[in-house]
């Protein structure tokens, strides 16, 4: 058999073994089980508010619970061990119980809910989560959720630390699935901090800059260098004029030598020009003459035309 379908086998095999401690144990108070295989067999350890009803009198319901083990699951020489549950409000299977047997008794749904997650709170949980999901109340179904502390819903912490629990409870109008999460006290959580105020702290040391061998704090404690004065004998020049009037002197011939290279500049484009002119006056008077040509052979052309109409009449 392939390793995948082992693994469904055996979660199989583990459901219907614990849908059977629940109806055979419902009255007992069942919370769970574990199951580990050995050499010896298979090794049951079984959760339950009231072991003795478990064991029965002189052991007659364990024998009996034993042998059907062996018969329904084919088990080898199934050891069972009975536990008892040190606080019930805190067993999510207990209270999953609890709560569908108070729905089926005629509990309001939201007063059992309120009134079980009170219950687990005040034991000490961390955080609880009760999930009723049916015809609470009606034809049509519907979710009911009641929270209270902090709960975690994925991740390998769902799987580990919360502890869950099932149960159904038969109404008139439908089932009504119950589902129960728990966080029990002292549950260590990966998101978990401590603040603690008598920690030892180890002194920082300040880095002294690149370079240097003394620090920033000896630095600041020295006293500032004190600037040199100028002695009498030494010379020193200092200018008469007043610096507006000296600004506005280079202002002033910083202007006039723009203004003359520009008038160079200007000249020099005036000088290159009159040899475009003069091309263009030639041009304009070759057309000139020729116009003219053209003119007086006309008139040439009317005159004689008018002299032969004079001679034909």
């Amino acid at each position: 058999m392939a390793d995948e379908h082992q693994f469904i086998e055996d979660g199989l095999r583990r459901s219907q073994i614990n849908e059977f401690f629940a109806d055979e144990l419902g009255r007992a108070g069942y919370g769970g089980m574990d199951v580990a295989q050995t050499p010896m067999g298979t090794q049951i350890v079984l959760k339950a508010e009231k072991p003795g009803m478990v064991i029965g009198k002189g052991g007659k319901n364990i024998r009996k619970i034993t042998t059907e083990l062996e018969d329904r699951f084919d088990m080898d020489d199934p050891q069972i061990d009975v536990q008892e549950v040190d606080e019930p409000d805190l067993n999510a299977q207990i209270v999953a119980d609890r709560l569908a047997n108070a729905l089926e008794r005629g509990w309001y749904f939201r007063k059992a809910g309120h009134t079980t997650i009170d219950r687990i709170m005040d034991a000490g949980a961390l955080g609880a989560e009760i999930v009723l999901s049916g015809k609470v109340t009606g034809a049509r179904s519907r979710v009911e959720k009641f929270n209270r502390g902090y709960i975690k819903h994925n991740g390998e912490p769902a799987e580990e630390v919360v502890d869950h629990g099932q149960g159904v409870a038969v109404m008139k109008l439908g089932t009504i699935g119950v589902n129960v999460k728990i966080i029990p006290p002292g549950a260590t959580l990966p998101d978990d901090f401590e603040v603690r105020e008598d920690a030892d702290v180890p002194e920082v040391e300040q880095a002294a800059a690149a370079g240097d061998d003394e620090g920033v704090e000896a630095l600041l404690e020295e006293e500032p260098e004190e600037v040199p004065d100028v002695g009498d004998d030494e010379d020193v020049d200092v200018p008469d004029e007043d610096p507006s009037e000296v600004i506005d002197e280079e202002v002033v011939e910083e202007v006039v030598e723009e203004t003359q290279e520009t008038a160079a500049e200007a000249t020099d484009v005036a000088a290159e020009e009159p040899v475009g002119d003069d091309v263009e006056a030639d041009e304009l008077d070759e057309l000139d003459e020729e116009i003219e040509s053209e003119a007086a052979d006309l008139v040439a052309e009317m005159e004689a035309a008018d002299e032969e109409d004079e001679e034909d009449e």
